[in-house]
């Protein structure tokens, strides 16, 4: 089992790395598209579910690259393209630049082959509002397989305590390290699914492991 750290000094080594010149959204995305890659049919339909931050600006990394491998992809944008972050603002106009529109919600009768879940990352640390819990309870009743970036949305990435129903995933894939929250038996962590992580070549210190 990977090693697990705080939150905190997680979003140091990815402060550092982006100091560094390393612009690590791309590299997020490319590693989810890899890893979505590997475990789904030729031209399977996905949904990238893109939240109002970085993390989705991952997933609409990922949806650029898994559409240009051939995969039926859409993206749903519920809270709009409007305030995202510079480099998820980046990852939108990559996206629509590759000719792929963006939902606003499921369309009536779709059920995709998999959805990756980009909706909140390590960041949230409040119950999820109630257009997102129905959102969420939408894609949990759908009973296809997720892939969550950095943690299941409705999970605190520090405690694994369950903020609302969180999403429950096959996979959980985190990015430069393994949040200490999902190694905390529980629900948080069995919403994780099976736990995988891509440092993206960032390396935490030793010394920082648990803390």
């Amino acid at each position: 089992m990977q090693p697990c750290y705080a939150v905190a000094r997680i979003r140091d080594a990815e402060r550092q790395a982006l100091a560094s010149g390393r612009r690590l959204m791309p590299l997020a995305g490319a590693a989810a598209a890899r890893f979505a890659a590997a475990r789904i049919p030729p031209g399977t339909a996905v949904l990238a579910l893109a939240g109002p931050g970085n993390n989705g600006g991952d997933a609409l990394e990922a949806a650029t690259l898994l559409r240009a491998m051939g995969h039926d992809v859409r993206v749903l944008l519920p809270a709009g393209a409007q305030g995202l972050p510079a480099g998820a603002a980046r990852a939108y106009a990559g996206w629509v630049a590759a000719g792929g529109a963006t939902l606003a919600a499921p369309e009536p009768g779709y059920v995709p082959g998999l959805v990756i879940d980009g909706l909140f990352g390590i960041g949230l640390n409040r119950p999820l509002g109630p257009d997102w819990q129905a959102l969420v309870d939408t894609v949990n009743g759908w009973g296809v397989p997720v892939l969550a970036l950095d943690v299941p949305s409705g999970v605190d990435a520090d405690t694994g305590a369950i903020l609302g129903r969180p999403i429950q995933a096959r996979w959980t894939l985190s990015f430069i390290a393994r949040a200490r929250g999902l190694a905390f038996p529980g629900a948080g962590a069995d919403a994780a699914g099976e736990s995988h992580v891509d440092t993206l070549g960032v390396t935490m210190p030793a010394d920082a492991a648990g803390a």
